[in-house]
């Protein structure tokens, strides 16, 4: 039986958080709602794939996009219930991290 029909929802979940860059931009925004220019200058990463990866978790429902009606427009991303919910796997992941990671040595 192929293991991924084990926990459907538990792969799909791992699938969701697991996209690269996905776990850091979530982390990001555990601190409150960002612009979309805060969130690409914390992490290191491009424009294009920030704008995929919002477009990804606006689309399972964890990050919420809003249009506020200015001159110029102003967009923020905060996260829904949904997104929050996953903050305590975020916090444990990143105490997991700094007890058992030893950081990467700089090139």
């Amino acid at each position: 039986m192929d293991q991924s029909n084990l926990c459907p929802r538990f792969q799909k979940g791992m699938d969701i958080v697991s996209k690269r860059w996905t776990g850091l931009i979530i982390y990001q925004l555990l601190s409150g709602p960002q612009r979309f220019c805060a969130v690409q200058s914390a992490l290191p990463i491009s424009g294009r794939l920030l704008s995929e990866r919002f477009k990804d978790l606006e689309n399972e429902g964890i990050v919420d996009r809003h249009v506020y009606p200015e001159i110029p427009v102003r967009i923020e991303y905060s996260l829904t219930e949904k997104g929050r919910a996953l903050e305590p796997v975020i916090r444990e992941i990143q105490v997991w991290s700094q007890e058992w990671i030893e950081p990467a040595e700089e090139a």
